[in-house]
């Protein structure tokens, strides 16, 4: 077994390139696996933190709307409730929390569960902070823990008092139930309120799981553009030792063994090629984290960390891919040799007609990946039926394009004139076999570019015109107390076209957490509101407090459109339209200004829209500042939000296009080593030609030009799967997802782009083996007529 296993691998000692080709593709492949799969494990791993977080996350809390005195912390524990006060604030953008570790459960005290260190009581003090954390300067020396969430220190109480200058707590957590003898609550602090174990952590990672798959969804596919470099490398290696195979079988070597070896040769390259892709996939993350931390912070306030750690669960999961890949790529021509009978590999037609019959059976694969994807778009709901679907759209489009290509040369061949044009389509045709792989790579690649190109191009146009909806006023306001709204106003009132106030409250809406705004009765926003769904007179119900509006997350999550009614704080009303809410998970809902007091009397009135002319809104924001003293994240105008909103916007597709980037790579690295390796194979079709008379500059042009028009064929074949991928995505996986749709506009600009750059891709592929066959001496052709083929 040993000396067929040597035998075996020396195939690739006499061909470094093919196996440099192998490791590649199936490294590369794993490498942007790896990527999303480190990327998600991070987050998720902030989240299990922020839902582990310590302040109160999983126990009960007591909370007021001023400073907890540290008298009533005293008063409570002597009549029998356990609580244990937290103190919590910020010193620039990191969170300071401080505890009272006598009073608070061991398990609950921060840390990795190491000893306790007696410098966190002392009079300088200790933070605990997790790994990579920045803290800034004059703060207490900093310990690292693991189980710390991003952005929070821990502190002793005494000294986070002293740092946030603050004698009063936050919240008191409960750390179990009060003793039997304890009186009610409302006897002992009546001004305090008894709130839940608070969820956010796990909320946030419910809210996440979306963008994660279509991280995960996009990984995948990055991963399965690389596997038709495999496949090919796989199976070209596997056509040309069929000499050595056929030697093997006749010296008494047992099938099964053989398929052993094979399997056994085929398992140390995938963990040799899975071990540098999962170290690529450490690089690629490590330059992707940060935009993914700040699209998750920007959509859903989830506080992830910009560091990396090692986690066996990705890695493990990388190398583990890598195997199964290289398992499926291989698996055909597996099954071709153990099926095969003994003298088979020695007929030079019989691996021929084996592809043959694959051929038709990836035909019928496609007809079947397409009744897969249609039966998902019909039938199925959810986001992994929007993937099905997905899935199932770009297999079948890659299992019959060589179908496609083969219908078009053939239809193509009848333009031509005279031999040299009948070789040549000829010629096209015959290599098509062994070039469909890389084109069934590169139309992926194209397709999953158009589609996700046209879908973010779709989304931002939609997002711009919605922000101009959305954002009428010119300046926001935002007042530190009530009394300085009061005096604002007044102020204001001569000075600008309209005061709107912007209230809001949070509340449950269907079931689940979210927010109301009270709006009040201006023509800004019966103008400009992005209204997608409504009913007659809606404005005027809404403000008489008769309607309200709802998102369209909610909308769409719970089926209430126009005519429906909704719970709001007890009150019951009728929905009068929908509104467009881009990057808002959560529900939402509108009523008139005037209901809204009634409903939340105690909403704060501290925020507003101000409606000035455009000219004036440097001048009056520059007075605001000067007469109140207001900070600079108190006064925005509209022209900053924007800017901050479309910012947030790009990075959120940052990656997205980064895989893209990657994947387009991938596709063309599959095409030059499809035809690098093709080159030397192609001298017995191109020697008889040159003896007849064509130069080998000639040839080379041809082939050029066929690299060209194959990739022009396979950028057509793309060009409506793309276009139907994006209609997925933005009918179907955005509105799972996220819970709105987006409507589908078409950039032909983009396109032409797309296809000089895979026309580039493809003659910058095929330049290499063109250039060697325009310089192969003729002696080298001439000895292809001395071989008894």
């Amino acid at each position: 077994m040993r000396a067929g296993l040597m035998a075996l691998l020396s195939h690739w000692r006499r061909r470094p390139f093919q196996l440099l080709t192998l490791v590649v593709g199936l490294a590369t492949a794993t490498a942007l696996w790896s990527g999303v799969q480190a990327i998600n494990a991070e987050a998720r791993a902030s989240y299990d933190r922020a839902a582990g977080d310590l302040a109160g996350a999983a126990r009960e809390t007591l909370e007021s709307d001023a400073p907890i005195p540290p008298a009533q912390v005293l008063a409570l524990r002597r009549a029998g409730w356990p609580v244990s006060p937290v103190l919590e604030g910020r010193v620039g953008a990191l969170r300071v929390v401080g505890i009272d570790p006598f009073t608070l459960p061991p398990g609950d005290v921060p840390g990795d569960g190491g000893s306790f260190d007696p410098a966190f009581l002392g009079p300088e003090g200790r933070l605990i902070v997790a790994p990579g954390a920045e803290v800034p300067d004059g703060l207490p020396p900093a310990v690292r823990a693991e189980s710390v969430p991003p952005g929070t220190a821990y502190t002793d109480i005494a000294t986070a008092a002293r740092l946030l200058e603050d004698g009063g707590y936050t919240r008191l957590i409960l750390t179990g139930p009060p003793s039997l003898t304890a009186p009610p609550l409302t006897e002992v602090a009546p001004d305090l309120t008894r709130r839940a174990p608070d969820t956010g952590g796990a909320d946030v990672a419910r809210l996440t799981d979306s963008f994660h798959l279509n991280l995960t969804a996009f990984g995948f596919l990055s991963f399965a553009v690389g596997l038709f470099i495999v496949r090919g490398a796989v199976g070209l290696a596997f056509e040309q030792r069929r000499p050595m195979i056929r030697t093997l079988r006749a010296l008494g070597m047992p099938r099964a063994t053989l398929t052993a070896l094979l399997g056994m040769e085929l398992l140390i390259l995938a963990l040799v090629a899975g071990a540098i892709g999962v170290a690529l996939g450490w690089v690629i993350a490590s330059l992707l984290i940060g935009d993914v931390a700040a699209t998750l912070r920007g959509l859903y306030g989830a506080e992830v960390a910009g560091t990396l750690t090692l986690r066996p669960a990705w890695w493990l999961s990388g190398l583990g891919i890598a195997v199964l890949g290289t398992g499926v790529a291989a698996a055909a021509s597996l099954w071709q040799t153990a099926r095969m009978p003994l003298l088979a590999p020695a007929r030079p037609r019989a691996w021929a007609r084996a592809s043959g019959r694959a051929m038709r059976w990836q035909a019928g694969a496609a007809l079947v990946c397409g009744a897969v994807a249609l039966a998902a778009g019909i039938v199925g709901g959810g986001l992994v039926a929007g993937f099905v679907l997905l899935g199932g759209l770009l297999l079948g489009a890659a299992l019959a394009l060589p179908l496609v290509l083969t219908a078009a040369l053939s239809a193509l061949s009848r333009t031509a004139r005279g031999p040299r044009g009948e070789w040549f389509w000829a010629d096209a045709r015959q290599q098509l076999p062994s070039l469909s792989l890389a084109l069934m790579a590169l139309l992926l690649a194209l397709a999953t570019n158009i589609g996700v190109g046209t879908m973010v191009s779709s989304f931002r146009l939609s997002f711009t015109g919605w922000l101009d909806q959305r954002l009428a006023a010119e300046l926001y306001l935002h007042a530190e107390t009530e009394d300085q709204a009061r005096e604002i106003e007044a102020y204001l009132a001569p000075r600008v076209d309209a005061i709107l106030p912007i209230r809001s409250a949070e509340t449950r809406l269907a079931g689940a957490p979210g927010e109301v705004f009270g709006v009040a009765d201006h023509a800004t926003y019966r103008d400009n509101w992005p209204l997608i769904a409504d009913s007659p007179r809606v404005w005027d119900r809404v403000a008489a407090g008769e309607a309200a509006l709802v998102n369209e997350q909610l909308a769409r999550r719970e089926g209430i459109w126009p005519g429906d009614r909704i719970a709001i704080a007890g009150r019951d009303l009728p929905v009068a339209g929908v509104y467009s809410d881009y990057g808002n998970p959560r529900g939402q809902a509108m009523v008139g200004l005037a209901l809204f007091d009634a409903l939340f009397p105690d909403a704060p009135r501290t925020r507003f829209g101000l409606r000035v002319p455009e000219a004036e809104v440097a001048g009056l924001a520059g007075d605001l500042r000067d007469r109140f003293g207001l900070a600079d994240d108190r006064l925005t105008d509209q022209a900053a939000i924007k800017r901050a909103s479309l910012a947030v916007f790009e990075r959120t597709f940052t990656v997205t296009a980064a895989l893209n980037v990657l994947t387009l790579g991938v596709a063309g690295l599959a095409i030059l080593t499809s035809l690098l390796t093709l080159s030397g194979m192609r001298q017995p079709q191109l020697a008889p030609v040159w003896a007849l008379g064509m130069t080998r500059r000639a040839l080379a042009r041809l082939d050029l030009a066929r690299a060209a028009l194959l990739a022009g064929l396979t950028f057509l074949a793309a060009l409506p799967v793309g276009i139907a991928l994006a209609w997925v995505l933005l009918a179907v996986v955005n509105v799972e997802a996220f819970g709105w749709r987006l409507p589908l506009f078409v950039f032909p600009r983009d396109w032409l782009v797309l296809l000089a750059l895979s026309l580039a891709a493809a003659l910058a592929a095929a330049l290499i083996p063109a250039r060697r066959l325009a310089r192969m001496p003729p002696a080298q052709l001439l000895k292809v007529f001395a071989h008894e083929r």
